[in-house]
């Protein structure tokens, strides 16, 4: 049986993608389940375009690029703002492997991240990262639902 870790010790994987969804869901971690010591992960993926022509490919990554510096810094000032420390994970694939390898690979305690709220019928026909992450994640999950208006 493995020692369990003093409180504060957890490693933490969170989903961002800019949205208010996930802006909430930090702050929910905040809130709530923050202590001193937790190692934070963040972490954005954005899945490869299909493109056919290399220009509008060159395009397309530069664009990529330009909002994966965007949202990164704007998490990067929440957490500094909240002050602690956070790693940023990106990759170019389905969010929702890219949380749950991640969380793998970084021995995560558990996962917060949050969702859109979409109804049975188009969860199914759009998918949804939140889903996909409760149903193939090591470890537990904490979703946050939207706030009601």
């Amino acid at each position: 049986m493995s020692e369990a870790k003093p409180k504060g010790e957890d490693t933490v994987i969170i989903a961002v993608d800019g949205s208010a969804q996930a802006g909430n869901a930090l702050d929910w971690y905040l809130e709530h389940l923050h202590r001193e010591g937790n190692k934070v992960v963040l972490v954005h993926g954005m899945e490869a375009p299909a493109m056919p022509t290399r220009d509008s490919w060159e395009n397309q990554m530069g664009s990529t690029e330009k909002k994966r510096l965007e949202i990164q810094e704007k998490y990067q000032e929440k957490v500094k703002s909240a002050n602690l420390t956070a790693d940023y994970v990106f990759d170019m694939e389905k969010p929702g492997e890219l949380v749950c390898r991640t969380a793998e690979a970084q021995k995560g305690d558990y996962i917060v991240m949050g969702t859109r709220g979409l109804g049975k019928l188009r969860r199914t026909i759009m998918g949804s990262v939140s889903d996909y992450v409760v149903h193939h994640s090591t470890c537990p999950v904490v979703v946050c639902r939207p706030a009601k208006e």
